[in-house]
C-alpha cells in the first residue's frame, strides 16, 4: 500500500510545480520533500515528475497518481470537517448548495417541509453555486447536500467521491412576451418559434441544441446569462427563449407555454458525501425529491 503522507507531499509538489514552494507550504526542508517524492517513485516503480527548462511537469504515471492524491486530500478534508462539527456540537445544522432556480423553488420548499414534519430543530444554510462548485463542496465537507442539474440529452455527469440521488426530470417551456401571436396557446411545438429572434446564455446552450433537434437553427441575437436581462428582452417582445419549468410560474410579464412531444429537459439530482453522510441529509434529499416532482409535473 502506498504511503499516504508521501502521496500528499507529492500532491503539493505537483500543484506548486516546485519542491521549494511545496517545502515551504508543508513546513519541511526541501531535501525532506525530495526524499519523500523519491521514495514514492520507488514504491510506484516509475518516475512521477520530469524536470524541464520551464519547470516541473508530470509524467503519465504522475498524472494518474495526482488524481488519487486529490481524492485522498478531499476525503481527509471532509473527515476533518465532519469531526469538527461533532466536537463543536453543530450536528443540527445542514448546509445546502444549489443552482439559482433550485434556490428559488425546491430548496425553500424542502426546507419548509422539513421544518414542518421531520426536522423542526435543524438550522439550514443555503448557498448558490455551479454544479462543479457544489460537488466540490460536498466532497470536501463544506456542504452536506448539493443540488445540481444537467442537460437530459447528455450522459449523466459523474462526480467522484460523492453519492448521486436522482430527483426529477424537468421539462423546459417556451417563454414569450404577452403580445406574441402564440402567447394564449397552452401547448405548442418548438418549431412554431423557428422564425422568432432568440435570447440564450451562449451560442451552444441547451436552447440552441433543442432548436436544432426540433429542425431549425435559432437566430440568437441576444446573448446574456442575466435572468433580469432575459426577462426584459422577452417581455418587450424582442426575443423568445426556453425556461425551466421550475421558474415557469415566477416570470412576471412573460407567458410560458408547454412544449408538445419530446421537448428538451433537464435532470435534477442531489449529492451527498459518499462516506459519513448525515441521516438529516438523507431525509432532506427525500424532501427535495418530493418538492422537485411536485414542481415539475
Amino acid at each position: 500500500m502506498l504511503d499516504p503522507r508521501r502521496l500528499l507531499t507529492f500532491r503539493e509538489v505537483a500543484q506548486r510545480a516546485s519542491f521549494s514552494r511545496a517545502a515551504e507550504a508543508l513546513a519541511l526542508t526541501q531535501p525532506a520533500v525530495s526524499q519523500q517524492v523519491a521514495a514514492l517513485e520507488r514504491e510506484v516503480g516509475a518516475p512521477l515528475l520530469e524536470r524541464r527548462p520551464g519547470g516541473l511537469t508530470l509524467t503519465e504515471t504522475g498524472e494518474l497518481l495526482l488524481a488519487h492524491a486529490d481524492a485522498l486530500s478531499a476525503r481527509l478534508t471532509a473527515v476533518d470537517e465532519q469531526l469538527g462539527e461533532l466536537r463543536a456540537g453543530r450536528d443540527a445544522r445542514l448546509r445546502v448548495g444549489a443552482f439559482p432556480s433550485a434556490l428559488a423553488t425546491i430548496v425553500p420548499d424542502a426546507i419548509a417541509a422539513s421544518r414542518a414534519d421531520v426536522q423542526p430543530d435543524v438550522a439550514f444554510e443555503a448557498t448558490e453555486g455551479s454544479s462543479a462548485d457544489v460537488a466540490a463542496g460536498v466532497r470536501d465537507g463544506r456542504l452536506h447536500v448539493g443540488v445540481c442539474f444537467e442537460d437530459a440529452g447528455a450522459p449523466p455527469r459523474e462526480h467522484p467521491d460523492v453519492r448521486r440521488h436522482e430527483l426529477a426530470l424537468e421539462p423546459m417551456e417556451a417563454a414569450v412576451g404577452p403580445g406574441h401571436p402564440l402567447a394564449a396557446r397552452r401547448r405548442i411545438k418548438l418549431a412554431a418559434l423557428a422564425d422568432d429572434t432568440w435570447t440564450a446564455p451562449s451560442p451552444d446552450h441547451l436552447v440552441y441544441r433543442a432548436c436544432v433537434a426540433a429542425g431549425f437553427e435559432p437566430r440568437i441575437d441576444y446573448l446574456t446569462r442575466d435572468p433580469l436581462a432575459i426577462r426584459g428582452l422577452v417581455a418587450a417582445g424582442l426575443a423568445v427563449t426556453l425556461t425551466p419549468r421550475l421558474l415557469a410560474g415566477q416570470l412576471d410579464g412573460l407567458r410560458t407555454i408547454r412544449l408538445a412531444g419530446e421537448g428538451p429537459s433537464r435532470r435534477l439530482y442531489a449529492l451527498t458525501p459518499e462516506v459519513g453522510a448525515r441521516p438529516r441529509a438523507r431525509a432532506f434529499v427525500d424532501a427535495l425529491r418530493a418538492a422537485a416532482r411536485e414542481r415539475t409535473r
